[in-house]
């Protein structure tokens, strides 16, 4: 007990530690016992409990006309369940669901969910009423079978527990988490459980083997397929193990296509969420083959079809979907139950005699109530047969009798009747004064005696009570047929498929410096690193942060012309803030190559083209397909480049697109890209704009059939906004016009370019400040309007840009280079599933605080910033 100190009558002086204790405590002990974990002797939680109790005692029964869900839940609330609505109808709902309770409770009309896990109507909208089984899990609770306690408000009693006439806890199942304990008990089969429970009470020293001869494993409301006999008799016994649990499908052959049918999945299984899965493999190409994935479930059954391919492996295709998706499901068995009100992992043994000594608690509760009425109206009988016999004395002390109190006193006093046959006597009325009800009494009489002899023997006998339970429960299994409905195999299947297909699709994130670390991460630990500063060297940044699959590939190119085939399955798994692992590990590279930029695939086959440009001018398309090779421990060529030029630019086309390239002196030229050759990666490309003395300083691909803006960056800091319209279409190899005009007074050189929708967001992070700056917040401005000042920030900042892969170019906005400014575009989702990637010399990757997944990250290092007066 803690510690107290009384100050008056109305404060008690605590520690903290205490009191925190004390109350977790007390919490805990009433989730566990009271709310989240089944009792072991009739398998429900308080709120089943409760539901059942309160509509039983309503009469709203089988035979009675359903009745209005909120009516029932309105009960539930007001007299013995203080919780929100929604609680009490969601578990009302659930006692309903055929696919997930094996023997429904509760019989609902109208919609009460879906395996598709869509919701249940509204509860003013359904109606309910008990099912036939439910009555017998309330059965006799009106002949102080159970203990009965007040309700929250005192006003009235309910059970603590039902009498539960069978099984329920392993029939029915149960899920539940509380503090410090969770259960996860699946449904048995009714008949195999009964089964086991009357061998159980003939032989109380029975084995688990000698139960395992009955119940064979779980019997699923979804049916299905249970295999691995060892797993199997691990989780009966001890109540903790694991079963595989795998859909029932056929492969149907026909003239041109081969079927995958499935008819039954796995227990608590999504069925919409399990085709759009399977239907998502299909779509992302993981594996060869799919043509087609239907869900062509009815009223008559559950029927999904996936559609292959002629000449695709059914059977392997098959195996990979039960390694990848939910067609084939680990169950993991965790039987935890409230025993004597604690919560106890049990195996099947423990249950059953957990259910049979409250059986036999609650039949012999049951025998002496019945033994109490028949002795009491056995005596009753005996005084009104005795009363016969002397019907005319009666009547003539009755006649003289001053009330009906003086009648029974006299009664008493002249024959001898005790009070209870004295009021039975002046209560009875004249018609039962014939012959007829007098042989009527005597049978009754014979019939009591032998009722009470039978009550007698059930309670001084436990062979006897043993004996009546096992009748019950015979009955219930004669009244409530259930042939399995799952099918239990001793051998585990072997679904072994090739490598490709063994690779297990997960989502990551890939980054890679310019140096050339790279790291795959999971997602929760992306997601976990919202403060954490990200794993690199000194000197060294991010280049690209690309969220991507385990099935996916990653280009990177480097900027001597290069590029780096890397499948993501391969990469080594890092945390967020760790450095991660070279390169080299995979992929064989210069020590003086630096990657520059990056492209995520998915498929090769895509109908696209990369396109890359040189700080001398030339650019190319290469068809993706091209970049694709069998071999990836070494790096191929993208562009032939010759030293002391360099790649500066790479980016998706699709074959429509335009093209706008800007130069460091700040002149630009805009054209299609069918302007640029189509060309083999190791081709140098051909002239894409005239420079003379100059270098290119950006390439940038655009969508013509939109609307966009064009920003331009300058060192020192300078932005400024054009019309990309203002840019005159030319043929490629044109000299361009002039966008940013050069102050008297100080150099500027042009650093980046980028195309921007009015929706697009521009974010500046710093150490000191962040500024949300939209396409819309500068005005345009004419080719031969000066640069506009950036406003001075400290510290670093990063430039995100390209909704499908995260990257950062770097570059140097003053002339010490010390400070970074980093700014962040989100963008609408592009056409292709294949992300579209930024041209630029380096990349860093900063996460933002909104659509992290839908953005790529640009990072340009900025030092000392101007003031306006700078331009």
């Amino acid at each position: 007990m803690a510690k107290e100190k009384q100050l008056d009558t109305n404060m008690l002086v605590m520690s903290l530690d205490d009191i925190m204790g004390d109350r977790f405590g007390r919490y805990s002990k009433y989730i566990i016992q009271d709310r989240a974990l089944p009792d072991v002797r009739d398998g429900l939680k308080p709120v089943q409990r409760r539901i059942l109790y309160a509509m039983y005692k309503e009469g709203n029964l089988p035979n009675k006309p359903y009745r209005k869900s909120a009516k029932t839940v309105g009960n539930v609330i007001g007299n013995y369940h203080p919780h929100g609505d929604s609680s009490v109808y969601d578990a009302m709902v659930r006692l309903s669901q055929e696919w997930k309770m094996r023997m429904p409770l509760v019989d609902m009309q109208g919609n009460n969910g879906s395996i598709d896990n869509d919701p249940a109507a509204a509860m003013r909208y359904t109606e309910a009423r008990l099912a036939p089984i439910a009555l017998e899990l309330l059965k006799d609770i009106d002949k102080d079978t159970v203990e009965m306690s007040l309700n929250f408000d005192d006003t009235e009693y309910e059970p603590t527990v039902l009498p539960a006439k069978y099984p329920n806890l392993l029939v029915n199942g149960a899920t539940g988490i509380s503090a410090g304990y969770a259960t996860d008990i699946p449904p048995h089969n009714l008949g195999e459980v009964i089964d086991a429970t009357i061998y159980k009470i003939k032989h109380p020293n029975a084995s688990f083997d000698d139960l395992y001869q009955f119940i064979k494993g779980p019997d699923f409301p979804t049916g299905a397929i249970v295999e691995g006999k060892k797993e199997i008799q691990k989780a009966l016994k001890n109540g903790r193990g694991k079963v595989i649990v795998r859909s029932r499908c056929k492969i149907e052959e026909a003239k041109n296509i081969n079927q995958i049918v499935v008819t039954e999945i796995p227990y608590e299984v999504n069925k919409a969420e399990l085709v759009r899965k399977i239907d998502e493999i299909r779509f992302n190409k993981t594996i060869d083959g799919i043509i087609e994935v239907r869900d062509e479930s009815d009223r008559s059954g559950l029927r999904i079809v996936i559609d292959l391919k002629k000449d695709v492996d059914a059977n392997n295709t098959l195996n990979y979907f039960y390694k990848n998706t939910d067609l084939q499901k680990n169950y993991s068995y965790n039987m935890v139950a409230i025993k004597d009100k604690r919560p106890v992992q049990m195996g099947i043994c423990d249950i059953i005699d957990g259910y049979i000594n409250h059986e036999i608690d609650v039949v012999t509760r049951r025998s002496k109530y019945d033994l109490h009425k028949a002795i009491d109206r056995e005596h009753i009988v005996a005084g009104l047969i005795k009363a016969v016999s002397i019907l005319d004395d009666v009547v003539r002390v009755i006649r003289g009798s001053k009330d009906k109190s003086d009648a029974k006193m006299n009664l008493m006093t002249t024959f001898g009747f005790s009070q209870n046959q004295a009021e039975a006597i002046v209560m009875l009325q004249l018609y039962r004064l014939t012959n007829t009800d007098i042989v009527a009494l005597e049978n009754e009489q014979m019939a009591l005696n032998e009722t009470i002899n039978e009550l007698n023997a059930i309670l001084d006998s436990d062979k006897v009570l043993r004996n009546v339970i096992i009748n019950e429960l015979k009955v219930i299994k004669k009244n409530y047929p259930s042939p399995r409905l799952t099918e239990i195999k001793d051998e585990i299947k072997d679904t072994s498929v090739d490598q490709q297909a063994m690779i297990i699709p997960e989502d990551c994130y890939v980054s890679l410096t310019r140096d050339g670390y790279i790291k795959k991460i999971s997602e929760r630990s992306y997601k976990a690193s919202e403060n954490t500063a990200f794993g690199k060297k000194d000197n060294d940044y991010l280049v690209a942060l690309t969220k991507a699959n385990t099935l996916d590939t990653l280009l990177a190119f480097t900027d001597a012309g290069n590029y780096c085939f890397i499948p993501v399955h391969k990469i080594e798994d890092f945390k967020w803030k760790e450095l991660g692992k070279h390169i080299s590990y995979l992929v064989k590279m210069g020590n003086d190559e630096k990657i520059i930029s990056t492209l995520l695939v998915k498929d090769f086959n895509t109908p696209l083209y990369v396109t890359l440009a040189s700080d001398n001018g030339m650019i190319k398309r290469v068809l993706l397909k091209d970049f694709e090779v069998s071999r990836y421990t070494k790096t191929y060529k993208a562009m032939n480049i010759k030293a002391p030029h360099k790649l500066i630019g790479v980016a998706y086309t699709n074959g429509h697109d335009g093209l706008v390239l800007g130069s460091t002196a700040g002149y630009a030229t805009l054209f299609s890209e069918s302007e640029v050759s189509i060309l083999s990666p190791k081709a140098s490309g051909v002239k894409a704009m005239n420079l003379k003395n100059d270098t290119l300083a950006f390439m940038q691909s655009f969508d013509p059939a939109h609307t966009q803006s064009l920003y331009i960056f300058t060192k020192p800091a300078g932005i400024k906004r054009l019309h990309i319209s203002d840019i005159p279409a030319t043929k490629r190899g044109a000299k361009g016009i002039i966008i940013a005009k050069k102050p008297k007074t100080k150099e500027q050189d042009v650093i980046a370019g980028y195309v921007l929708n009015n929706d697009d967001k521009l974010t500046i992070y710093s150490e000191n400040n962040i500024i949300d700056l939209s396409p819309t917040d500068y005005n345009y401005a004419n080719t031969t309007n000066r640069m506009s000042a950036i406003k001075k920030l400290e510290g670093d900042i990063t430039f995100i840009y390209d909704p499908a892969v995260k990257s950062t170019n770097t570059i140097d906005l003053n002339e010490e280079g010390n400070d970074i400014i980093n700014m962040e575009v989100e963008q609408e989702p592009h056409l292709f599933d294949l992300p579209v990637e930024e041209s630029h010399e380096k990349k860093l990757v900063k996460k933002t605080k909104t659509k992290k997944e839908e953005q790529h990250f640009e990072t340009i290092s900025l030092e000392d910033l101007l003031d306006d007066d700078a331009f």
